[in-house]
């Protein structure tokens, strides 16, 4: 990426679980950012100093327990932009990506974290770069986000899992008994969630 641009990420929207997002803050921590965050019942803001700019990150809660990270970004540090673009990347996210240099914009249409269309903007004039071949109708992008939403459940529902066989194993070296039990309950549960998605 060429580090004198400046990034617009429009439309944004990536799924994550509050392991990640603590993972993401270790990231930009290993990198040099000072971060500051809140949370409230809808939302968990992660505020990323960049300079004397001070980014701020929006992860809405889900009914599900997990975040997705939405809204629009404007992004004039090179690294952080790097950063999040990575993101998109691994969490198969969708955005509209604007990259401004000069008198020129470029702009990246982003679905399942793939550049489905790429377009030069030059004054008036519009001259498209990239496209992907077909571009998919209503109906596919519809069974496409189903065919991820599915995945994304296995996922969360498998680290659920591994986080309860944690709590277990620890119920289990403190003997403690009723823990225990109510450990096996809930992966009883998850097991047959996991026998349904996986079936």
């Amino acid at each position: 990426m060429n580090k004198s641009y400046e990034v617009e990420y429009c439309n944004l929207e990536l799924r994550f679980n509050r392991r990640h997002i603590q993972n993401l803050i270790k990231d930009l921590i290993r990198e040099g950012y000072s971060l500051y965050w809140s949370e409230d019942e809808s939302f968990f803001i992660l505020s990323v100093r960049t300079g004397r700019k001070l980014v701020k990150l929006r992860f809405q809660q889900t009914r599900s327990g997990n975040y997705k990270m939405t809204g629009d970004y404007l992004i004039k540090d090179a690294k952080l932009a790097e950063w999040l673009e990575k993101l998109i990347g691994d969490t198969r996210g969708h955005a509209v990506v604007k990259r401004f240099k000069d008198q020129q914009m470029t702009v990246e249409n982003i679905l399942f974290g793939e550049v489905i269309r790429l377009v030069e903007v030059s004054g008036f004039k519009q001259r498209v770069i990239f496209q992907k071949e077909p571009a998919p109708t209503a109906e596919e992008m519809e069974e496409m986000f189903l065919s991820r939403e599915g995945e994304e459940r296995l996922m969360l529902l498998r680290m659920e899992v591994d986080d309860e066989l944690e709590r277990l194993h620890t119920a289990i070296q403190v003997d403690n008994v009723d823990k225990a039990n109510a450990c096996r309950e809930v992966l009883k549960r998850l097991s047959g969630h996991l026998l349904m998605l996986e079936g």
